[in-house]
């Protein structure tokens, strides 16, 4: 039985059909030749198709049946190494003992819950990489002062040096997206402890960026009161865009002693 896989938009399936631009894809692990790879959503397997013939250690993980089915059939050698379940509910420490990498055609939906997830593993996986919404990869890789940048993109470049590619245009995948895509990279930093109370510097940065039009001493009056001393400090007259990384690992130290529990 030999069929094609329909594209589900509950899932956000947007299936890639240009080869060369699933190779290029795939030549984003090339520096990580032997280590385990992971695809998150290979659909019908254009781009696992590339991996597995660059010879990487690959398990998929894929949650619409209809395309286990059809990898099943396609890629017998990948048959126990198919992942039929949801990858934002799996435990990924359970999968491998050691490092691995993450690559994908990513969902668009839940592309940003993905990288949220690898933060969750950022000492296992040394490289991330794959295709997304362009205006999604556009956020990870914004520097400071970019008006693209926010919350996704703090949090990931504390602990990854993040690389946008390449654009890939809507006409290449079926159905097309009413969006342009992107392929990125994300390689982990040498940064071993931000030198901070990490909880509390997710908190401050969404909470900052969740009022980003406001200064910092407006959007952070709520953790710290009114009144609070600490406000009159300089580093409260910006907003939230101006912060590199650096600076809110500061102003978190700064903040610690008066957050109101």
């Amino acid at each position: 039985m030999s069929y094609m896989v329909k594209p589900k938009k509950s899932l956000g399936q947007h299936f890639l059909t240009d080869l060369s631009i699933a190779e290029a894809i795939a030549d984003t692990l090339a520096s990580y030749k032997g280590m385990p790879v992971l695809e998150v959503g290979p659909g019908m397997g254009v781009l696992t198709r590339f991996l597995l013939d660059k010879g990487h250690d690959l398990t998929v993980v894929e949650l619409d049946p209809e395309s286990v089915e059809y990898l099943q059939e396609h890629f017998p050698e990948l048959r126990d190494r198919i992942v039929a379940k949801d990858f934002l509910k799996l435990d990924l420490a359970q999968l491998y003992e050691g490092p691995f990498c993450v690559i994908g055609n990513y969902p668009y939906n839940i592309s940003s819950q993905i990288f949220f997830k690898i933060l969750d593993y950022k000492d296992r996986i040394p490289c991330c990489s794959g295709m997304i919404q362009k205006e999604v990869a556009e956020r990870m890789a914004a520097p400071p002062g970019s008006k693209t940048y926010g919350i996704l993109s703090v949090l990931l470049q504390a602990w990854y040096d993040i690389e946008y590619l390449f654009t890939v245009p809507e006409h290449v995948f079926n159905p097309p997206p009413k969006v342009k895509s992107a392929v990125i990279r994300m390689t982990r930093n040498q940064v071993e402890q931000l030198g901070c109370n990490e909880r509390l510097f997710k908190q401050i940065v969404k909470t900052a960026f969740n009022q980003r039009r406001k200064t910092m001493r407006n959007s952070l009056r709520s953790l710290v009161g009114k009144e609070c001393e600490v406000l009159s400090d300089p580093i409260f007259d910006e907003r939230p865009e101006r912060l590199s990384v650096e600076r809110f690992i500061a102003l978190t130290n700064l903040l610690e002693s008066y957050i109101i529990p």
